[in-house]
C-alpha cells in the first residue's frame, strides 16, 4: 500500500481479478480482521461476503461494474465505493473504499462559470 494511504481515514481493500486480497491499509485491517486474525491478505474476497452480497460482488468482478452505496452499522453511516481497477488498460481487480460519513451532510451543486 502506498504510504500515503496507510493511515488515511478510509478503509482501502484491493483484490486481484480472481478476488484474492492483495492490499489493505491499516483501517481496512481494523474493520475487516476478525479477532485472532493477523492478516487476510491472500484470502478470496468472495469468501468474506455472505449471500446475496457474494453473488453481487462476483457479477461486479466478471462485468467490471462499479457499485456505490451507503450502509449503517454499529451506529455509523458509511459510504462504500467499489470499483474495478486497471493496469495499462487491462482489468486487474477491484478496489473497495469504505468511509464513515455523517448521517446528515451538505450537498453542494457547482455550476461551471
Amino acid at each position: 500500500m502506498i504510504k500515503y494511504f496507510d493511515e488515511a481515514d478510509v478503509a482501502i481493500t484491493i483484490c486481484d481479478k480472481e478476488g484474492r486480497i492483495i492490499e489493505m491499509n491499516k483501517q481496512s485491517c481494523q474493520v475487516n480482521l476478525k479477532p485472532g486474525e493477523d492478516s487476510i491478505i491472500g484470502k478470496n474476497v468472495l469468501d468474506c461476503h455472505p449471500e446475496p452480497a457474494r453473488s453481487m460482488l462476483l457479477e461486479m468482478m466478471q462485468k467490471e461494474l462499479k457499485h456505490v452505496y451507503t450502509i449503517e452499522k454499529n451506529g455509523k453511516k458509511k459510504l462504500i465505493y467499489q470499483i474495478p481497477w486497471y493496469e495499462n488498460g487491462v482489468y486487474s481487480g477491484f478496489i473497495e473504499l469504505s468511509m464513515v460519513i455523517p448521517f446528515e451532510m451538505s450537498h453542494k451543486v457547482r455550476t461551471p462559470k
